[in-house]
């Protein structure tokens, strides 16, 4: 992080939110492609894709109910959260939720090609794709 120029140690307790980014960097392609098979999977839901580091890390889903009772215990903190997830276009982008060290990380991004097209491209069904991009984030966050 840089402050007025000047850059700042990171802390211990932020570093898997910089391996989460990195993973996600890395498996852009693939992310997409889980996003859009699970979405075909489920159709329209109050659920949101996440990805949760403990006790290893593992894809779940975040009840929007789930998401609104933390929203009330944090004083409305996460409020923008919600309105991210309300605005969320699965055919353009991809939105997950990372949870690590009693925190968590709104993960957004706009892969090139789409995820429909990602997921045609990538060629692979969900099960599979949860199985490998849980062993690659086991390799990249443990």
């Amino acid at each position: 992080m840089i402050m007025f120029g000047k850059p700042q140690p990171e802390r211990l307790e932020d570093k898997w939110k910089r391996q989460l980014d990195r993973f996600v960097k890395e498996n852009q392609k693939e992310l997409a492609a889980l996003s859009w098979g699970l979405f075909l999977e489920k159709g329209e839901s109050d659920e949101t894709l996440g990805i949760d580091l403990q006790p290893t890390p593992h894809f779940v889903y975040c009840p929007r109910g789930a998401i609104e009772k933390l929203n009330q215990n944090v004083e409305n903190y996460l409020q923008e959260v919600l309105g991210i997830i309300d605005a969320h276009q699965a055919n353009k982008e991809v939105l997950m939720i990372g949870i690590g060290n009693d925190q968590i990380k709104v993960i957004q991004f706009e892969p090139e090609p789409p995820p429909p097209n990602c997921f045609e491209q990538v060629g692979k069904d969900v099960d599979t794709l949860l199985t490998q991009l849980e062993e690659c984030l086991k390799e990249k966050l443990e």
